[in-house]
């Protein structure tokens, strides 16, 4: 597709978004938050894709913003606004599960981009690093929004506050990571986890997606309204029926995502 910062793939159900700046540690340029935005709507639009996977080429997942974009004259919040927000509600509002395949560092901007997705595939040694209050900035991209729904406030002011990485053990046994996969295995377990996402009903993946998050900030009330609606939708899906005929008769059930 002409992509400059990236590679895009789709194979048997799964569309992978590779970061490809490895010489630069994957750091984010304005090119590459355009083309992992344009990337996601691709992937969205295409019926075949029922799983997106992000991941990095070369050593690192992703090392941030790249630095060379900035400089005294920066308009933060509008560089922000312009350039990262797009790029991060097309992760949030993408219906299908997204897999961040977290094979190296992921620093500043790059944890963020890892947190925002769905679920976190991670090998024993990469390093989570906040890098933002070291340089005087705040965690931006979603950041604290993201990190004390998934470990807890009193970690995530660990974590960002006072800068201390986090491997990939150390994610794993906090639940930030879904899988810790071994190098040598990586490449075999991360196509397996993202086929088995590609074969499950997708349409209730989205609409748990869609209300997962936003429950935390909705009263009781104003949540079970939302989940009558979801599960109105999900049970007139044809997943459902195929899910309900599969039980009754005692076979593995084949979703295709309606």
């Amino acid at each position: 597709m002409g992509f400059e910062t990236i590679k895009y793939s789709e194979k048997k159900g799964v569309a992978t978004i590779t970061l490809n700046r490895p010489k630069a540690y994957n750091a984010i340029t304005e090119v590459m938050n355009k083309e992992i935005t344009k990337a996601l709507k691709v992937a969205n639009k295409n019926n075949d894709v029922r799983c997106i996977v992000l991941t990095g080429e070369g050593k690192a997942f992703c090392s941030g913003q790249d630095l060379q974009d900035v400089d005294d004259n920066t308009n933060h919040a509008e560089f922000l606004r312009t350039r990262y927000h797009p790029m991060m509600q097309a992760i949030k509002y993408t219906p299908k599960p997204i897999v961040a395949a977290v094979n190296g560092t992921a620093a500043g901007a790059g944890m963020s981009l890892a947190l925002a997705a769905d679920f976190r595939l991670v090998q024993p040694n990469v390093k989570f690093v906040s890098a933002f209050v070291g340089i005087g900035l705040v965690p931006d991209s979603g950041f604290l929004y993201q990190l004390p729904r998934l470990i807890g406030y009193a970690k995530a002011m660990e974590v960002t506050v006072l800068g201390k990485p986090l491997t990939g053990d150390e994610a794993y046994n906090l639940g930030l990571a879904t899988e810790l996969i071994d190098s040598e295995e990586w490449d075999e377990k991360v196509d397996a986890f993202s086929q088995h996402l590609a074969s499950l009903p997708t349409k209730s993946i989205e609409l748990v997606k869609r209300y997962m998050i936003d429950s935390m900030n909705e009263s009781f009330e104003e949540f079970l309204d939302k989940e009558a609606y979801a599960q109105r939708v999900a049970g007139l899906s044809q997943d459902h029926q195929e899910g309900v005929n599969a039980f009754k008769e005692k076979r593995k059930p084949s979703f295709i995502g309606k």
